[in-house]
């Protein structure tokens, strides 16, 4: 697949996001709403000039809070997907799937060992790295959206069980509630963005339970706190893997 589309949804008129991987937390600023609705695109990254793309989202965004950044290797390996969501020619998304294997995962420079513990208990492990969404959008259905579509990679096509992630510990509790993760390790420092960062886990099983229960259902979002009622349908995941199933 060159480039793509896996979904194209409409998401609601912009707001501010803020990068995914260290700042987490709902803001109340908005943009004006005369911008209107906006449509999502999300497709692999896996030519040199849509991983550009993402790579200077990913430098933009960490830039603006102080965080180290490097790019996007220029070819994807089998081991790492990565995707971006974009409307029209405007990069606002993008996530790395990294895939355990004999070269191990970048979370392994930090926590090495908390990584074994599951290796060891015969659990295959994934990680989420360079996540980053543009201050142009705030949309929970952007987000989950995006998030939706790594899930599937990792857990509908490649059959993983944990994934691992490493947040700025001021963000610990928004992964706890908007997608169940666990801490799996306590804060220390991330060198590759030379911020503090905390392992976490979520059990991919638990996250299909939460969709089964929650996705397409937007409406349930005033009592479910978290980001699944904005998750795709269960229908929509279906269309989805068959359409990444035959690419």
């Amino acid at each position: 697949m060159s480039g793509d589309t896996i979904i194209t949804l409409p998401i609601e008129p912009p707001h501010h996001l803020r990068s995914l991987l260290m700042d987490g937390e709902e803001s109340s600023d908005e943009l004006p709403d005369e911008i209107g609705q906006r449509l999502l695109k999300i497709r692999a990254a896996d030519s040199s000039g849509l991983r550009s793309s993402a790579s200077i989202l990913i430098h933009r965004m960490y830039a603006t809070r102080g965080y180290l950044s490097t790019s996007l290797p220029e070819n994807q390996s089998a081991n790492r997907i990565t995707l971006m969501a974009s409307n029209g020619d405007l990069t606002i998304g993008t996530i790395t799937i990294g895939f355990d294997s004999s070269e191990g995962l970048m979370v392994d420079e930090l926590f090495l060992e908390e990584a074994n513990v599951l290796r060891q208990k015969g659990r295959s492990i994934c990680e989420f790295t360079k996540l980053a969404m543009d201050s142009v959008v705030r949309s929970k259905r952007a987000l989950a959206s995006l998030f939706h579509v790594a899930f599937i990679y990792a857990f509908r096509l490649r059959h993983f069980n944990d994934l691992l992630i490493e947040v700025n510990p001021r963000h610990v509790r928004y992964y706890e509630r908007m997608l169940g993760f666990e801490v799996r390790a306590p804060k220390r420092l991330n060198l590759r963005v030379n911020a503090p960062a905390v392992l976490m886990s979520l059990n991919l099983a638990y996250c299909q339970e939460q969709i089964l229960k929650y996705g397409g259902r937007p409406e349930l979002s005033s009592n479910e706190k978290s980001l699944y009622p904005y998750c795709f349908s269960i229908p929509e995941e279906a269309g989805i893997v068959g359409r990444l199933q035959r690419s």
